[in-house]
């Protein structure tokens, strides 16, 4: 294939790793924050953390979905999901090994996708490039 046409569609590959990373962010924060966000709270304060952070992560997980699905703020969303999984990662999903019922290969795959975009950046195809946020 030829290099300099990879080079010409790698936008639609940040594209995609953030749009992807986005949408199921949002998936899983939309179920806290409309409806569950006291009981992930408490779930959060059962873990030895402060409750207060259940509603952070819920938020994060949403609104961090929606700025990575527009690609707005993208390495401050990046981060914060990133966080959100290391977080998730360590108090919930560790003690079930990489693979299997409750495990962390999938948190870690989103996390890992959330650290390469801390390091890229949105992409041309984004509100950021827009803007000037290169």
């Amino acid at each position: 294939m030829n290099l300099s046409f990879l080079d010409r569609v790698q936008p639609l590959g940040f594209f995609i790793l953030r749009v992807v990373l986005g949408v199921i962010m949002v998936v899983h924060g939309y179920h806290k924050v409309f409806g569950g966000l006291h009981h992930h709270a408490q779930f959060v304060g059962s873990l030895g953390m402060p409750a207060w952070l259940g509603y952070v992560s819920s938020f994060t997980e949403f609104l961090g979905g929606i700025a990575l699905i527009a690609g707005v703020l993208t390495r401050f969303a990046a981060l914060a999901v990133c966080i959100d999984l290391c977080v998730a990662i360590a108090k919930v999903h560790w003690h079930n090994g990489l693979t299997g019922q409750g495990g962390f290969e999938f948190p870690l795959s989103l996390a890992a996708i959330a650290f390469a975009l801390i390091f890229t950046g949105a992409g041309p195809i984004s509100v950021d490039w827009l803007t000037g946020r290169k």
